[in-house]
């Protein structure tokens, strides 16, 4: 038996069930390509071609879905930095895998920005900070460099790279400090 379709499919949207997953994925690359702003239930649902009921079926309320947002990306990003510290490769190789990664990641700038105006962001983001300032402190020790305000300079120039170069401007400028920090070992 075929069904007759309903006006929410008549009118683009799509009848296929989403997981919070889906919706947090979805609300990634809306942070991404659109700020902020765009993390709420009408436009996510617009992004997705679903319904708002959609949306408060998996979330409480917009900031649930907030929350559900930044904790995805704390685990992700603090599993990260565990499964670097678990790596064999040289230090040297290491700091510039972990840089890389994140000078290519679209969502740490946006985080950032994010956090501007959101203080949980904000405080996701420096405790994520903190352990990956820790990680890049590690790594520069077995240098012999103890000097903190190294790891912080590399720390500072990830998050800020990428608001001001493209991806290989900032992987050459995030290249350059690390070969001028590691010289002085």
């Amino acid at each position: 038996m075929r069904r007759a379709p309903t006006a929410a499919t008549s009118l683009g949207m799509t009848n296929t069930r989403l997981s919070p997953e889906k919706w947090i994925a979805a609300g990634f690359d809306a942070l991404c390509a659109d700020g902020p702003a765009s993390l709420a239930a009408e436009p996510m649902a617009r992004r997705l071609g679903t319904t708002k009921g959609s949306f408060y079926w998996h979330f409480k309320d917009v900031p649930a879905y907030h929350r559900a947002l930044v904790r995805q990306w704390h685990t992700l990003a603090l599993a990260d930095v565990v499964t670097r510290l678990e790596n064999t490769d040289t230090p040297d190789k290491g700091l510039s895998a972990f840089g890389h990664a994140l000078l290519d990641n679209p969502l740490e700038p946006a985080l950032r920005v994010w956090a501007q105006t959101d203080i949980t962001v904000a405080a996701s983001i420096a405790e994520v900070d903190a352990e990956r300032l820790t990680y890049i402190q590690h790594l520069l020790n077995q240098f012999g460099l103890r000097n903190p305000a190294f790891a912080q300079s590399i720390l500072g120039a990830l998050a800020g790279l990428p608001l001001l170069k493209s991806g290989s401007e900032s992987h050459a400028a995030f290249d350059a400090l690390v070969d001028t920090i590691l010289a002085l070992a």
